[in-house]
């Protein structure tokens, strides 16, 4: 059988185009070239020089990129607000305590004259007295201002001075002074006198 009889004239040959053009006889002297595209070396693990393992970013790295830097604002101004809400409640229970404290002054006053007439030895007032002293005591109220103080003019107001000034401490205290925590709420009102002079040994 012919090869025009075997098939139309189409100038096709399945043997040749299966073989990319080289005859069945030949092929076995061909060499065979294999193109090794691993980016990792399989002997020694090491990245080939010239590879390129991180493929070009497209759209959807860098929108995951974009996100998790918004997240990562987000989660800074929240941890700042919780920061800042944290320190304004604090401040408002302290503002608050403080404008408490302020309207109890008076009725300490009348304690300290009760207690210099002699009126709380004993008695219900007294316990009365020490319970409230204690509450507020507790919440951070100190008194300061007693006679033989140094003067400190931040601290102190002082109606009258006696003697040269040269080192002025505290005479008489008409009304005590008081800090809450740190912050002085109230100064002492107080005359302002020299030192007692130290007896000689």
């Amino acid at each position: 059988m012919t090869q025009s009889e075997s098939s139309p004239d189409t100038g096709f040959d399945p043997t040749e185009a299966e073989l990319g053009g080289v005859e069945p006889e030949r092929e076995g002297d061909m060499p065979i070239t294999v193109t090794d595209k691993r980016v990792i070396d399989p002997d020694t693990g090491e990245v080939r020089p010239g590879a390129h393992p991180a493929a070009e970013p497209n759209a959807a790295d860098e929108r995951v990129a974009e996100l998790t830097a918004d997240l990562q604002r987000e989660r800074a101004q929240f941890a700042n607000f919780k920061r800042r809400a944290a320190e304004e409640k604090q401040g408002s229970v302290a503002y608050g305590k403080q404008i408490l404290i302020d309207k109890l002054l008076p009725v300490l006053d009348d304690l300290d004259r009760a207690r210099e007439h002699g009126d709380l030895e004993s008695g219900p007032l007294r316990a009365v007295a020490d319970k409230l002293v204690g509450a507020l005591t507790a919440e951070g109220l100190a008194r300061f201002g007693e006679p033989g103080d140094e003067f400190n003019p931040e601290l102190h107001e002082a109606v009258q001075h006696d003697g040269d000034g040269a080192h002025p401490v505290l005479g008489a205290v008409y009304r005590c002074g008081y800090r809450l925590g740190d912050k002085v709420i109230r100064t002492a009102m107080v005359t302002v006198t020299d030192p007692a002079e130290t007896a000689a040994p």
